[in-house]
Order: C-alpha cells, then sequence, then structure tokens
C-alpha cells in the first residue's frame, strides 16, 4: 500500500516508516526538520531510510495549505500515519504559537487532504498528556479529559475532537493514538532518558523533578511502532449502538475511535534514574527540585481495548529498552 508519514524524520515517525518500509510498502514521508532539537539528528534519521527504495522524503511544513493539497492530490495516499507536531510540554509555555501553527492547523491540513482524496484510513498522534488533571487510575478512553494542564495537551484533545467532526461529517475513518513516554534508539534530546544519560556520561547532574515523587508508564519504541501498524490495519466502524447519552468518548456514531498505546505498568522516577545508571555503569549526581509547570504527578495507560481490537501487548521492560537506548546513544556519539 502507499502510506503518507509524518514527522518521517522524527522519533516515532522514523521508526514507523521503516518497518512499512521493510514490508514492502511504499512511503512518502514529510517533515519539515525544524530546529526544535538537533537538525543533525533528524537528517541522520533520514540517511537510514533512503537505501530504500519505495521510500522518498519531502521537506514541507503542514502550515503549507496548498503544498500539503497538491501532495495527496498527487500521490493518492492509501493510509496517512500523521506523526508530526510539535512536541514537548514545556517548550509550550516558552513558545505557544509554534503548537497552533504545527498541531491545529497542521492537523486541519491532513484533514482536508484525507476529505478530498479519500484515505482508507487515518491514523493520527495524540498524547496522554490529554488526561491532565485526571487523578483516577489507570488512564482510560472512557475518561474525561476536559481538563489539560499544558497547551501542548489542549491541542491533542483538539485533534481527537477536529478528527471527530471529519469522521461524523464526511465519513473518514480516524483513530487517535494516546502516547505514554515513548523512549528507544534515536530517541529525543528533550527527553528525560536522553537528558539523564547524557548528563551522567559527561560527569553532570540530572534535574529530578517533584524530589523524584513522579511516575510515568515508559513505553518502549518498538512497543509503540507494532501497535501503530496494527491500529493501521483496523479500521474503525461507526458504532450503530452509540449514543452521546450513554456512549463513551473512545468510539462513535461515525466511524472514529481513539486507544492508549502504552506499556500499562508505571515506573517510579527513580527506579527509572537507577536503570539509567545501571546500563551506564556510573552513579548520577542528583539535583532535587520542586515540581515544573505544566507537568503531571504519574501517567498509567488502560490499554484493554487496544488489546482487544490489536493482539498486541508491549513485551520490552524498561530495563531493557534503556539498555538498548544507552548502546545506541555511545555508538552514535561516540562516547
Amino acid at each position: 500500500m502507499k502510506y503518507l508519514v509524518t514527522g518521517a524524520a522524527g522519533f516515532i515517525g522514523f521508526f514507523t516508516a521503516q518497518r512499512l518500509l521493510k514490508a514492502g510498502h511504499q512511503v512518502v514521508g514529510i517533515d519539515n526538520l525544524n530546529s526544535y532539537y538537533q537538525v543533525q539528528l533528524k537528517e541522520d534519521r533520514l540517511k537510514e531510510l533512503e537505501p530504500f527504495e519505495h521510500f522518498s522524503f519531502v521537506k514541507m511544513d503542514l502550515a503549507d495549505r496548498d503544498g500539503m493539497a497538491q501532495l495527496f492530490e498527487e500521490h493518492g495516499f492509501d493510509v496517512v500515519i500523521h506523526l508530526a507536531a510539535q512536541a514537548g510540554v514545556r517548550y509550550s509555555l516558552e513558545n505557544p504559537f509554534a503548537y497552533a501553527d504545527s498541531n491545529l492547523i497542521g492537523h486541519l491540513s491532513i484533514l482536508e487532504g484525507c476529505r478530498h482524496n479519500k484515505v482508507k484510513h487515518l491514523v493520527y498522534a495524540s498524547s496522554s498528556s490529554v488526561y491532565g488533571l485526571n487523578s483516577k487510575m489507570p488512564f482510560a478512553t472512557e475518561d474525561s479529559v476536559d481538563h489539560p494542564v499544558s497547551l501542548y495537551a489542549a491541542t491533542k484533545k483538539a485533534n481527537e475532537l477536529m478528527s471527530h467532526t471529519y469522521s461524523h461529517l464526511y465519513q473518514i475513518p480516524t483513530s487517535g493514538l494516546r502516547f505514554f513516554t515513548v523512549y528507544g534508539p534515536w530517541g529525543r534530546p528533550d527527553m528525560a532518558l536522553f537528558k539523564f544519560t547524557k548528563a551522567i556520561i559527561n560527569g553532570e547532574p540530572i534535574d529530578i523533578y517533584n524530589n523524584g515523587d513522579l511516575a510515568r508508564d515508559f513505553t518502549y519504541i518498538d512497543d509503540i511502532v507494532e501497535g501503530i501498524l496494527r491500529v493501521a490495519s483496523k479500521i474503525p466502524e461507526a458504532n450503530s449502538e452509540w449514543t452521546p447519552e450513554q456512549g463513551s468518548a473512545k468510539d462513535s456514531s461515525a466511524p472514529y475511535r481513539v486507544y492508549n498505546i502504552g506499556n500499562g505498568s508505571p515506573v517510579q522516577l527513580m527506579d527509572f534514574v537507577k536503570a539509567i545508571e545501571k546500563a551506564i555503569g556510573i552513579e548520577a549526581k542528583k539535583n532535587f527540585m520542586p515540581m515544573q509547570p505544566g507537568d503531571v504527578y504519574k501517567t498509567w495507560a488502560d490499554t484493554e481495548d487496544l488489546e482487544k481490537v490489536t493482539g498486541h501487548k508491549p513485551q520490552v521492560s524498561v530495563e531493557k529498552g534503556v539498555e538498548k537506548f544507552v548502546a545506541w546513544y555511545r555508538k552514535y556519539y561516540q562516547v
């Protein structure tokens, strides 16, 4: 099949495109290669994809309406996997307009492309951040997500609402994936694993927020990509029995679904740090800090729906995943 993968030079987009290409599919990747983090890392990911015969790359911004419309018209994609976004909770406090351009205007460009070109299925990235002030654990897709604590989270919730509108109006099958703290080789430099590994190897202290009293549902990249591809093959159908009064937010009378995609077992931040120290072989110098604005105390994914529909259950432990990341980091940076 012919896939569009947005954010193909990004962490999750790169691995998703690679898996599709290895399976023999045709992939068009787009990315604006912005400088949110080091562009060299993005370019090096793309170099890994270039040898594949059925891969082509287009440097483009999602907010380029005419360019995006032309791209969809030219290629006639079967499936769109939309992973491009302005990421990061903390950066949304500093540069909020970047999130409006990429995550709102960009998502609308994708929806319009799907609408006018009869795309069979749109799979898009949401985020565990949408759960915001929720304290009930584990987070379930039936839960209310009306109280985000960062603009980033608000844009991801908006993506789900926009997708539902297009599913309802134009019968476009859409599946939203709420990712839970994705990590692994080729990961993002703004994420804790990358920052901690770099600091520990360089003998610098690491900042540990809320004095270490945080927990995250860390999910290894291979488990994430497996989930994405399985969801992509399960085109959602309208639930004829759904009503606004009794139905939940996870599906609809439109061909629309939302899934959690996480490990399903939260890890305490200090245990995560211990796994990094073990993999590197150096004890970290720790700088304990208060809670940061826009952050949440704990994330924990209820993945029952994903397992039921796709049969996929994450396999990689944090210890093994961290070990693989550290091995990649040492090789990539030659340290």
